[in-house]
């Protein structure tokens, strides 16, 4: 389709009511990718996504640009699994399946 025939959009891209994830780039180090993590945790690939949603594993990039998480965020999370009990485990997941509605 020809630009000139195409509509107009009465609003900006800014203005859609959803802002594009701001991440970090940090050095490799401190990179691991989120199928890398989804192993290391032991995981699905899906709970990785749910995790970066719910702020408890945070987003970043590679230099090279790839999406990812902080291998701080991974490790803390893996701390908080090993240490937490069942019921908090299951309190935290009520509160994410809720953040959800």
């Amino acid at each position: 389709m020809d630009d000139s025939r195409r509509p107009r959009r009465p609003w900006a891209r800014t203005e859609r009511g959803y802002a594009v994830l701001k991440v970090d780039t940090v050095e490799d180090e401190a990179w691991m990718s989120q199928p890398e993590a989804a192993r290391h945790l032991g995981v699905g690939l899906l709970r990785v996504g749910m995790l970066v949603a719910n702020r408890r594993l945070i987003p970043a990039e590679n230099r090279a640009g790839q999406a990812g998480v902080t291998v701080a965020s991974v490790q803390a999370e893996e701390s908080w699994r090993a240490k937490a009990t069942r019921r908090a485990k299951l309190a935290r997941l009520l509160k994410e399946m809720i953040n959800w509605f």
